[in-house]
C-alpha cells in the first residue's frame, strides 16, 4: 500500500498479464497516485502469486478466474476500509478485470490504465473484447496511449464508446504509455498526467 495517511478514498490497482504488482510501470503510478488522501493497493493475481513462488513465469488465468480473485481483493478492501470510497483499476488485463468487476462490485469507479481492446494484431469485429464496457453501470475512465497496438485511436475514431465510458488520449504513447523521442513527450509524463486524470476522478477536482 503507498499513500493513505489520512485516507478519504482506496484505490486498488491489478497488473498487466506478463508483469507483477513491483513492475516497474506499477510501481511508477502507485508513486505518482499515492497521497495522503489516497490509499493506493497493488495486489497480485493468483497465478502470478504462484509463478513468483516457483521462480517461473506462468500464463494468466482464465477470466472468471481472475474475477474472482479481484472480487476477493475488493470484498477485503471494503471490509478493511468500510466507510471509504473504494476504485479500483489495472494495468492492460487488470484494467479489463476491473471494468468486469466494477458493477458486482458497487465500487465508485473503475479505471483501465491501456484498455485491451483487442488481442495485438487481431482486430477483427469477433476480436474486440466489447462486453464490459457495454453491459457495465459503474463509470469507466480508460487512460490509452494513442499508439496503442492493442486498441489505438485511428481504430477507436470508428467506434462509440457506452456513455459510461470516459476515454483519455496519451498523446504517442504504446500500451505502456511509452511515446518516441520525435513526440517531445516522455513516459514519465505519460505516467503523470494519467495519475492526475485518476486523481481528479476520484476526488472530482
Amino acid at each position: 500500500m503507498d499513500g493513505g495517511d489520512s485516507a478519504e478514498a482506496v484505490l486498488l490497482l491489478a497488473h498487466g498479464a506478463g508483469a507483477g504488482m513491483d513492475h516497474q510501470f506499477m510501481a511508477d503510478i502507485a508513486q505518482q497516485l499515492s497521497c495522503s488522501k489516497l490509499a493506493v493497493v497493488r495486489f497480485e493475481f493468483d497465478y502470478m502469486v504462484t509463478a513468483r513462488a516457483n521462480d517461473k513465469r506462468r500464463p494468466p488465468d482464465r477470466l472468471p478466474k481472475l474475477q474472482a480473485c479481484y472480487d476477493l481483493w475488493v470484498a477485503a478492501a471494503q471490509q478493511h476500509f468500510p466507510q471509504l470510497p473504494l476504485f479500483i483499476g489495472g494495468k492492460s488485463m487488470g484494467g479489463r478485470v476491473a471494468c468486469v468487476c466494477a458493477d458486482k462490485a458497487k465500487v465508485s469507479a473503475a479505471f483501465a490504465l491501456g484498455y485491451p481492446f483487442h488481442p495485438v494484431g487481431k482486430n477483427e469485429p469477433e476480436k474486440w473484447r466489447w462486453q464490459p464496457l457495454q453491459h457495465a453501470t459503474a463509470p469507466l475512465h480508460i487512460i490509452q496511449g494513442s499508439r496503442d497496438t492493442f486498441g489505438n485511436r485511428v481504430e477507436l475514431e470508428q467506434h462509440i464508446l457506452p456513455n459510461q465510458v470516459t476515454m483519455t488520449w496519451l498523446e504517442d504513447g504504446d500500451h505502456s504509455f511509452k511515446p518516441r523521442k520525435v513526440s517531445g513527450f516522455t513516459q514519465h509524463q505519460h505516467i503523470q498526467q494519467a495519475a492526475q486524470l485518476i486523481r481528479a476522478a476520484i476526488f472530482r477536482g
